[in-house]
């Protein structure tokens, strides 16, 4: 059997092996301190250190991290903003001097998440501060971006920056939301009236283009049909006198008087009076005077057309 003093010698470096080293997971930063004073940073893997003296301070993850966290902003109009956000950031890198900042500015993890959330609340609350209560719905982006210039720097000096906030739910007090419905109804009333005014100036302009076209078409036809009905009487009264100067002829030729063409028009005049005229009535000179009258007048239209003709 071995002596006591071997076994104690075996124990001891043992222990020294075991305590000699370390292991550090993936993602993750390991610091040493000897005697409370800052040693180095370890890496992730199997990692030697001194036993007994040198100690492993703190193991820093650099992983992304998340957080969730909901609070209350008031706008310029006096109007109280509810958000719900969350939170990214990490690590900036695993240098030494970050890791040193990371692992030495708070006391714990506590602390530096409660100065995480204020700093962020405040930034938020700055930015609300300054625009109205119909802004802040559309203005997600700028609030994002807000916060991020203002924090960059600063979690810079901590170790830490915000990757993204993500402003899940903004919401606004019970009687704001009421308030706000009834704006979005109205404003939805008034583009409908516009709306509608619109489609009856539409078709009423369209009605009045349509009746200004019919007019016009109707007052063209009416010009057109005026036009050959002139046309045509005019035809009619030239195939007149070449009928009448052909039959004042042929009855001169045998030596016959044409104040018979005449009476035979003034005899079919008054036939034409008596079937196509609408009254009931008809005035006519019937004495051989006014016959004679009637006749000596035609007889010198006829003389005249004659003389016309001949020139």
């Amino acid at each position: 059997m071995p002596p006591i003093g071997l076994i104690i010698v075996i124990v001891l470096i043992l222990l020294t092996l075991l305590l000699s080293f370390v292991t550090v997971q993936q993602g993750t930063i390991a610091i040493t301190t000897i005697f409370g004073k800052f040693r180095r940073i370890l890496r992730p893997g199997l990692n030697f250190k001194i036993p007994f003296i040198e100690k492993v301070f703190k193991k820093i993850s650099v992983q992304n991290r998340s957080s969730e966290l909901g609070f209350q902003a008031v706008t310029i109009d006096q109007a109280n903003v509810n958000f719900t956000a969350m939170l990214l950031y990490s690590v900036i890198n695993s240098d030494e001097e970050t890791i040193k900042n990371v692992a030495f500015k708070f006391v714990d993890e506590r602390n530096f998440m409660q100065a995480l959330v204020r700093s962020v609340e405040g930034s938020v609350r700055a930015f609300v501060a300054t625009k109205k209560q119909s802004e802040v719905l559309i203005l997600r982006r700028d609030i994002v971006e807000a916060v991020k210039d203002q924090l960059d720097s600063t979690l810079e000096n901590w170790g830490y920056h915000l990757i993204d906030l993500q402003l899940n739910d903004i919401t606004f007090d019970e009687e704001v939301m009421r308030s706000m419905a009834k704006v979005v109804a109205s404003n939805n009333l008034k583009s409908a009236a516009e709306n509608e005014g619109q489609a009856l100036l539409i078709t009423r302009t369209k009605a009045a283009e349509a009746e200004g076209n019919f007019i016009k078409i109707s007052a063209q036809a009416e010009k057109d049909a005026s036009r050959l009905k002139g046309e045509g009487i005019a035809l009619f009264r030239q195939e007149v006198a070449k009928g009448m100067a052909g039959a004042a002829k042929e009855m001169s030729e045998a030596k016959l008087d044409s104040s018979l063409i005449l009476f035979s028009m003034w005899t079919e005049a008054v036939k034409n009076f008596a079937q196509e005229g609408k009254g009931n009535v008809i005035f006519l000179d019937g004495s051989v005077e006014g016959m004679q009258k009637t006749m000596k007048d035609m007889m010198a239209i006829n003389q005249l057309n004659t003389q016309v003709n001949n020139k």
